[in-house]
């Protein structure tokens, strides 16, 4: 009977142990799973919420083009960066910077008289002279403590593609460590043309970016920020890659009105949240191209990216039917979106885009430096200051 108790005591305790650790792993597991859960939903509210800066971004953006809000250059650029920088852009911090470079810029206006210039616009040519002196050269600064010293910004060759980091692009970047490319040196003046009550036209060459102005004294002319030259337009057709069909279309050289730089934007934006959310479907970019090819038709960035991105959806379609893109004929959707890719791709050569290569890019840039004799537009550069 002790035995047969003894047994008995022993089931009971396997019982007991076997229900505590049945327990603990349904414990366990709710846990997991509420965790799991939790970490699920913050993600997909992170992914919400940046989405939802692009969202912003794109009806701030779309609000400029369609009047129904003040157009603002700088607004627009910073947004677009916030989107990209997940809303941790301390825009304020920038503000205040562009704020004390326009009062700067002012500075030089009232110090100085611009000689040799007897036109009725010479108070703005004075401003486009303040405007690259901010920009480009060393300026000493009279302060009540002392004097100091402001220097302009340069160029920077590390990553000029933002293939690495797409915010080395950035104006912000720009204002942070005073290093630039083709992208973001265009977009400070002009934000800062526009600050000191100016206007300044980008304008664009084969994956360049400048800035046109015009004077009564000698028309239109080109200001290179990369360099700090002031390049006449056979400098850009020296590219090789500049065809007259591009200029009369406006892809090229073309002085770009507010609306137009603002489609420029929404070309940013698209290529930031691609970079973002490599895996997206191509909806948002294709959002963003369709409105700025409303207000700048033939701009090349917009229609190389909508090429792209119908590209990237038709090969995602043909995988979805195990097919290879160039198997996707005997498919009645497939077949439309290809004669629609080549109609694409005929229209671009047909407006006059030649693809100019990443490696002959620099090459050029600095042909500018190295023939500035034949390049400059000396008319610009005799400019004299008296203080």
């Amino acid at each position: 009977m002790a035995g047969i108790a003894q047994t008995g005591k022993r089931e009971t305790e396997h019982g007991n142990i076997k229900r505590i650790t049945t327990t603990h792993y349904q414990g366990l597991m709710r846990a997991y799973i509420q965790i799991t859960i939790i970490t699920f939903m913050l993600l997909s509210t992170s992914v919400q919420a940046q989405d939802y800066l692009y969202e912003e971004a794109y009806k701030s953006i779309e609000a400029m083009l369609n009047d129904e809000t003040p157009y603002s250059f700088k607004k627009a650029v910073f947004e677009v960066e916030n989107a990209y920088k997940q809303g941790t852009l301390d825009t304020t911090y920038y503000f205040a910077a562009i704020k004390t470079m326009a009062q700067l810029t002012k500075s030089v206006i009232e110090s100085r008289t611009l000689k040799d210039y007897p036109h009725s616009d010479r108070k703005k040519v004075e401003q486009y002279a303040a405007l690259y002196t901010v920009m480009k050269d060393s300026i000493t600064v009279n302060f009540s403590e002392g004097q100091g010293k402001w220097s302009g910004f340069t160029y920077d060759f590390e990553d000029i593609w933002g293939d690495e980091e797409w915010s080395n692009m950035f104006v912000s970047k720009l204002l942070d460590t005073h290093k630039g490319n083709c992208h973001s040196l265009p977009y400070l003046y002009k934000i800062l043309a526009e600050e000191i009550g100016t206007k300044a036209h980008l304008a664009l060459a084969p994956n360049h970016v400048y800035i046109k102005h015009r004077n009564e004294k000698d028309g239109w002319y080109n200001t290179e920020l990369t360099s700090g030259y002031f390049p006449i337009d056979a400098w850009i057709m020296a590219s090789g890659y500049v065809h007259l069909d591009g200029i009369r279309n406006g892809l090229y050289m073309k002085a770009l009105d507010d609306k137009e730089s603002l489609a420029l934007l929404l070309i940013d934006l698209a290529q930031g949240f691609d970079k973002r959310f490599p895996e997206n479907d191509g909806t948002f970019i294709l959002q963003c191209v369709e409105k700025a090819l409303v207000y700048y038709p033939n701009y090349i960035n917009a229609r190389l990216l909508r090429l792209e991105t119908k590209k990237n959806q038709l090969q995602a379609y043909a995988k979805s039917k195990n097919k290879e893109i160039n198997e996707i004929m005997d498919d009645p959707k497939g077949k439309e979106a290809w004669i629609d890719l080549n109609r694409q791709v005929r229209a671009i050569h047909e407006m006059g885009y030649r693809q100019m290569p990443k490696e002959m890019y620099l090459d050029w840039l600095v042909s500018l430096k190295e023939e500035q004799e034949k390049y400059t537009n000396k008319k610009i550069t005799t400019f004299k200051s008296s203080k």
